[in-house]
């Protein structure tokens, strides 16, 4: 749902906008459609889970001074809430999923790995929408048409903008879809810790596996490992993967125990410094495509 609160007119002569974004990931969108016209302040940076993230004062001041903040919703950032009501801002508050095609979660919530933790985050729908780049195009135009309503006279930059980076995104989609259709589909099975990559999976035809049942409170216990070598034994899984956001502790002991390797790092919910390998989202997708291709084709060669 979009919210606005307070009405809007032409903004000074070279004054920019003022953007929150939740997220490392909706920064970086964020910043590919307003460029120069907008000044940005990303809450939950690189590296770290929105999931987890206990804002500070100083995000509620950036909010409260924001004319515009972007968030993923499908309670992905529990924080926000909270956040938006102590800044007492009147900024349009938009959730840029408005409109993407959304999982429902079957099982009303989602596991992920923290500091080796097992966490529960309860939801109706899977949150993780940016794992699909068609929705990640969806998530573009929602900026843009914020952007065109806080600063009307750069509505046809941003449009401009906007085009510019969805072909950018319509170019990445087939060339991953192409490299993964040169895959037999019976040699497409992964294993990440965290159950962030359906989108990923429903719109490219990689099945991931990830463990589940496990205990909120604490780590995953010995059933719940040997569950997972069931299903990697099962499937014929070829790899591995630890993620950037949560502690590799856990894929490490399943790729041991299932005589695997650890196949390099997937970005599931941020992106990485910009040193890394994904400072940007399609370099995100790009890495994460990249990695996972490179891991089933060398599985192909020892089979």
């Amino acid at each position: 749902m979009m919210i606005f609160i307070a009405a809007w007119g032409p903004l000074p002569v070279n004054a920019k906008i003022q953007v929150v974004a939740s997220f490392s990931i909706i920064g970086d969108i964020a910043s590919n459609v307003g460029k120069e016209r907008i000044e940005l302040r990303t809450i939950v940076g690189p590296d770290s889970d929105a999931h987890v993230y206990e804002p500070s004062p100083e995000d509620a001041i950036a909010l409260s001074r924001a004319d515009v903040i972007l968030t993923n919703s499908l309670q992905l950032e529990g924080f926000i809430k909270r956040l938006v009501a102590a800044s007492e801002t009147s900024a349009q508050l938009i959730e840029v999923t408005k409109g993407a095609n959304i999982i429902q979660d079957p099982a009303g919530g989602h596991y992920h790995f923290y500091n080796g933790k097992a966490v529960f985050h309860a939801a109706p729908f899977d949150p993780h929408a940016w794992q699909s780049i068609a929705n990640a195009r969806v998530y573009v135009k929602n900026i843009a048409d914020a952007f065109c309503i806080a600063d009307t006279q750069g509505c046809d930059t941003y449009r401009t903008n906007a085009k510019i980076y969805d072909a950018k995104l319509a170019q990445l989609h087939e060339r991953i879809q192409h490299n993964i259709k040169a895959i037999p589909e019976n040699r497409r099975t992964v294993v990440v810790g965290h159950n962030a990559f359906r989108y990923f999976e429903r719109d490219y035809g990689i099945h991931f596996l990830s463990p589940q049942g496990v205990s909120t409170a604490s780590e995953a216990s010995a059933a719940d490992v040997a569950g997972i070598l069931r299903e990697i034994k099962k499937n014929k899984a070829a790899a591995v993967f630890s993620e950037n956001i949560a502690n590799s502790r856990l894929v490490e002991q399943i790729a041991a125990e299932a005589g695997l390797r650890l196949a390099g790092v997937l970005y599931s919910g941020a992106l990485s410094g910009a040193s890394g390998p994904a400072p940007t989202y399609i370099d995100m997708m790009q890495h994460n495509a990249s990695t996972l291709i490179a891991a089933l084709r060398e599985n192909q060669k020892t089979q």
